[in-house]
């Protein structure tokens, strides 16, 4: 039956029926419920059409337990009534479902038509499972739907998605007729397996895009970290007069949020309130996120606090952030507040809070929360849990009790949580620990090469300088090396990035200048280079001179030469902040007067007249 001569067929029931009229209209089940009664009684129901009608409305409001029901007082369903179906369960929490109706059109001897297997194939990708699309690929040959756009497309989708990009793009290439839904569905595929400039190359032959297309090349950028390319696209689209949905925009906030971009965060949250965008839960926890991250923590605070709903998710984005910050007793007085609202925790919320009191040095409540988790929650403790704990413990310097822990654990404990006691050994140089632990680690993970740095810096401060070169010749020989730091600092809504011995900068000699200066001032206030984590096969000159040039200090000097006294400066770093480093911050924040807000890879220090948050423990 074709379209207009099924619209007429529609209209004269309709004519016949006027109640019918009201099953599009209709939005709830007793309302359906009313018309389907009213069909049986006119015996309107028995008409085949009518009573696809009723099907499709039932679907449409995802009734989908009602709408079986209609179907087996259906004498013969036909294929329409099966797509109907079909469609419904694929995309539903039950895809498999859409598999069942499929099946039972077979067995009825039914033809599929060019609108069953687009839905069937989603349900594909819903499922997650290749060999199920493989069938469902075959079947479309056997029945002659391999040229249908639209089948075509729901294929090139599927594959795509289940990181079958080859398969993807053999369709693709074949394809006599793309729309922006074929583009934008092997971009997607291109981007989920990493292969960004391929993504990119397609997105930018594009001959018309639309506002999924530019979400989906922004998103690829944010989810394979280029977030500073994934903001120039969105410079890029707001440039080409095009309105952001929020999607675009969650991806935004969040590459704003891991490029410390406050600025640039500031302006995305600007244009969201200027196009009257809502702030619901998924973009205003991107915003919580976005401004803890960024070393706003009121700003999270004041969004978090006017979001008309909160959920688990948004409450755990802010005790996260108060966690990054190192406020311990904040982020406890807020996940005692969520409490109270009747949301129940999750794992991700016992891991931020766990992180908080090893950051605060709370002991007994880290203790008391990990032991509340299963006892309280049902939640079976994860191994960042048991990792938090041990950070706890080990910062704490209950180095013993952390091995033990670690030994007794009732799961086999990962690197990151013998990392967590490696770290711990650092911090109270226990060398004759640290080397076992070491050991294990380096068979863990060979080519992580901070674990190596970790060791040999803990017996450099031992001066168990043999063990150093053992060190040293084990990284030669596996070609294991330091990955470079770098830091990021934002200044006028442009983000700076720094690396350690950077020559690059249009400006490094006026900052390398500046660096000098701000050198001899702290020395007058007591600064002494400390090479202890400088590296350990150059010598004493040479390391000072390294320490000179480390990432964040030209970040710093930068900062200094470009902006106002007393504003505050942002910087974030992508390792750890080392000692010198450390000490050297503290100084320029007393004789500056300025407060530097400085993010690595593990938590926020905040540096304010010589003093620092993490009380010089981190």
């Amino acid at each position: 039956m074709s379209i207009s001569s099924s619209s007429l067929v529609l209209s004269k029931l309709k004519l016949q029926n006027p109640k019918l009229a009201l099953i599009e209209s209709t939005s709830t089940l007793s309302d359906l419920k009313v018309i389907h009664g009213y069909m049986l009684r006119t015996f309107t129901f028995f008409d085949l059409f009518s009573a696809s009608r009723l099907i499709f409305s039932a679907v449409d409001k995802k009734l989908l337990d009602y709408a079986v029901q209609i179907f087996f007082q259906i004498q013969s369903p036909n294929i329409f009534i099966y797509n109907a179906f079909i469609r419904g369960y694929s995309g539903n929490q039950n895809p498999e479902q859409s598999f069942h109706f499929y099946v039972q059109s077979q067995r009825e001897g039914l033809f599929p038509d060019n609108l069953t297997y687009p839905f069937l194939v989603k349900a594909c990708t819903q499922l997650g499972s290749i060999n199920v699309g493989i069938q469902a690929h075959v079947h479309v040959i056997k029945y002659g739907f391999e040229s249908d756009v639209y089948v075509q497309n729901s294929l090139v989708n599927m594959y795509a998605t289940l990181g079958d990009v080859k398969a993807a793009s053999y369709i693709f290439r074949t394809m006599s007729l793309l729309d922006v839904a074929s583009w934008t569905s092997m971009i997607a595929g291109y981007s989920k397996c990493g292969d960004v400039l391929s993504a990119r190359r397609l997105f930018d032959r594009m001959p018309e895009k639309n506002l999924v297309s530019w979400g989906t090349m922004i998103s690829g950028y944010a989810k394979n970290n280029l977030f500073d390319k994934a903001i120039e696209l969105y410079e890029a689209l707001q440039f080409e007069g095009v309105k952001a949905n929020e999607t675009i925009m969650v991806s935004v906030i969040s590459s704003c949020a891991h490029l410390g971009a406050l600025e640039l965060g500031e302006r995305a949250h600007d244009y969201v309130l200027r196009n009257e965008m809502e702030v619901n839960l998924i973009l205003g926890t991107a915003l919580v996120d976005m401004y803890a991250r960024c070393g706003s923590i009121d700003k999270a605070i004041k969004v978090f606090e006017e979001l008309p709903v909160r959920d688990v998710l948004s409450w755990t984005a802010l005790i996260a952030g108060f966690a990054m910050h190192g406020f311990a007793e904040k982020a406890l007085e807020y996940f005692s507040q969520m409490l109270l609202t009747g949301l129940v925790p999750r794992d991700i919320t016992f891991t931020a809070v766990l992180s908080a009191c090893s950051r605060g040095g709370l002991v007994g409540k880290g203790k008391e929360m990990f032991e509340s988790m299963k006892r309280d929650y049902g939640i079976d403790p994860r191994l960042e849990h048991y990792g938090c704990m041990v950070d706890l413990l080990g910062r704490a310097g209950k180095l013993a009790e952390a091995e033990k822990f670690i030994l007794e654990m009732p799961v086999k404990p990962n690197a990151p949580v013998w990392g967590a006691l490696l770290g711990a050994c650092r911090i109270h140089r226990n060398a004759s620990i640290a080397e076992r632990v070491g050991k294990i680690l380096i068979q863990l993970q060979p080519e992580h090469s901070g674990y190596y740095v970790v060791l040999s810096n803990i017996y450099a401060r031992t001066n168990r300088w043999d063990n150093v070169e053992i060190v040293r010749q084990m990284m030669k020989e596996k070609g294991v090396k330091k990955p470079p730091g770098y830091s990021l600092i934002e200044l006028d809504g442009k983000v700076h990035n720094f690396t350690t011995g950077d020559k690059t900068h249009p400006e490094i000699k006026m900052i390398e200048r500046m660096w000098e200066e701000i050198l001899r001032k702290i020395r007058l206030v007591g600064y002494i280079g400390n090479t202890t984590d400088a590296l350990f096969d150059v010598d004493e000159e040479e390391k000072e001179n390294n320490l000179h040039r480390h990432s964040e200090k030209l970040a710093i000097a930068y900062g200094i030469m470009r902006t106002e006294d007393c504003t505050p400066i942002r910087i974030v770093k992508n390792l750890r902040v080392c000692e010198d480093c450390h000490t050297a911050t503290k100084l320029i924040s007393k004789v500056y007067k300025r407060e530097l807000i400085v993010r690595d890879r593990s938590r926020f220090h905040h540096f304010k007249s010589g003093i620092c948050s993490c009380i010089d423990y981190w």
